[in-house]
């Protein structure tokens, strides 16, 4: 016996959230929500796949249809112990090797920083839906050198080296105090912004601009740099039909190696 869609919830802010199908509607004449979307792209076997998690990372990684989005975004989740208290937050890949996923942020100030200063180990997500896969990496983390983070800080665009030096990641910015009635602008003038900290901001990174004016070399912050996320676990997900997704799982059996390449790797069909 055919189910009908379940009918709008008018007591939630979002409810199966998607598109509607305009022929048929309820019995208040709207349109009744369409059936959850299916995976029907592709499939993943064991035969399909490297014996290396980074060389299948690569692969997907440059599949043509991914050409014009932004794979590089990922989401890199911490925990603080001993709370256990998760944060989440987006972040850009910026080089893969033989060891591990590296991205780059603030160490000092940041949430990150103090998740990791309790909890050496961290997770990031990959979602890229044009082709419908997911990749979860599962790991302990490691800095890189001050100079193997300056190669990259070279690359960053002035603004951003001075950015990085200019922000206290996650600090609270103080707004400036409100000015007075008899100080207001008069009627019929423009109203003057009202600061809600970013003038703090700005004034730091004015500070910065003073501080590294006419040098082009700037050093990277001893605060801010590189974070390779050394994989113990890697899960490759392939959306399927009816929910029956394709997910492997890499789990290293063996200690991280040197060489491209390097190391053993178990892998496994997980259930959907």
């Amino acid at each position: 016996m055919a189910t009908s869609a379940a009918p709008p919830q008018k007591d939630k802010l979002i409810f199966a959230p998607g598109a509607t199908d305009s022929t048929t509607t309820d019995n208040n004449n709207q349109p009744t929500p369409q059936r959850a979307a299916q995976f029907q792209l592709s499939r993943l076997s064991r035969p399909s796949l490297s014996p290396s998690p980074f060389t299948q990372f690569h692969t997907w990684f440059t599949h043509p249809a991914l050409t014009h989005s932004v794979p590089e975004t990922t989401t890199l989740s911490t925990a603080h112990l001993p709370s256990g208290r998760v944060s989440s937050r987006v972040v850009y890949l910026k080089e893969l090797d033989a060891r591990g996923f590296v991205i780059y942020s603030n160490f000092g100030t940041s949430r990150k920083a103090a998740d990791i200063a309790t909890n050496p180990f961290a997770s990031l997500c990959f979602w890229w839906k044009d082709v419908e896969r997911q990749v979860r990496v599962e790991g302990r983390v490691e800095r890189l050198t001050d100079q193997e983070s300056q190669v990259y800080f070279d690359t960053r665009a002035r603004g951003s080296r001075v950015g990085a030096w200019a922000s206290r990641q996650s600090s609270v910015l103080t707004p400036r105090a409100e000015p007075d009635a008899d100080t207001a602008p008069h009627q019929g003038e423009a109203d003057a912004e009202v600061d809600d900290g970013r003038a703090e901001l700005d004034a730091q990174v004015a500070e910065v601009q003073a501080r590294f004016v006419g040098q082009e070399h700037i050093p990277v912050p001893p605060f801010w740099g590189g974070l390779r996320i050394v994989p113990e676990t890697v899960e490759f997900w392939q959306g399927r039909e009816s929910r029956l997704h394709d997910r492997f799982r890499y789990t290293r059996v063996d200690a991280v190696g040197s060489g491209e390449g390097s190391g053993e790797w178990k892998i496994e069909r997980l259930s959907p």
